[in-house]
């Protein structure tokens, strides 16, 4: 009896319901509000918590909840919208309680400068555009800035440090970092005329023996 094809289909369906146990779970909006759309509700808070980066169901609810409100259009809960800014926090992977709510206003920054983007597209006259032109330039530049905090925050706030063509001479010692001691770092120059500037010259002394040497020679 062939098994290969039961085995083959069984493998996949594992696969399928890993990916849909990875992926987080939708919003549920009704009357009353919103709920996390899992047929496990405990899975379904666990799963969200990981997508958000938080580490208890109290500050998902929180961030969650933060999410819900700066998604809305108008005064009514945007599902599409939510879902996407969920699913951005998601892939950023914050690693901990500040950088999860870093992301948060990240993606919720980046949600209204598009807004303001829509509205300055569909401006009708010169005032409608320069409130939208201003609201939108505020937003962009804030944007980096909070990159920028994410990647500080990651590395713990070292900067990161670029070196090239560095030669250490003789006794000297290299040390890149954050040292409080002077390092000796020669920075090399491959051009011929810098290194004939750089190359050490005979003193008057020893060039004047050095002919009174070639001199004798001769005569002997």
């Amino acid at each position: 009896m062939n098994t290969a094809p039961d085995l083959n289909r069984e493998t996949a369906i594992a696969a399928t319901d890993q990916t849909k146990a990875a992926a987080a779970p939708r919003i549920k909006f009704s009357s009353r509000g919103f709920c996390i759309d899992h047929p496990d509700p405990e899975l379904g808070d666990q799963l969200m918590a990981d997508a958000l980066g938080v580490a208890d169901l109290s500050a998902m609810h929180g961030i969650l909840t933060q999410l819900v409100k700066a998604s809305m259009k108008g005064q009514k809960p945007d599902e599409t919208n939510l879902a996407f800014m969920i699913s951005m926090v998601k892939s950023i992977k914050p690693r901990d309680a500040v950088e999860a709510m870093l992301v948060a206003q990240m993606v919720s920054v980046h949600v209204m400068a598009m807004r303001c983007a829509y509205h300055l597209a569909n401006s009708e006259d010169i005032a409608q555009q320069d409130s939208a032109a201003r609201a939108f330039g505020r937003l962009a530049r804030t944007f980096p800035a909070q990159i920028e905090a994410l990647n500080r925050h990651r590395s713990h706030g070292e900067p990161a440090i670029t070196v090239q063509n560095v030669s250490v001479g003789d006794g000297g010692k290299a040390i890149v970092g954050n040292v409080t001691q002077h390092a000796s770092v020669i920075v090399s120059d491959k051009s011929p005329a810098s290194a004939a500037r750089k190359a050490p010259k005979a003193s008057g002394s020893q060039r004047g023996r050095g002919s009174a040497d070639a001199k004798r020679e001769a005569q002997a």
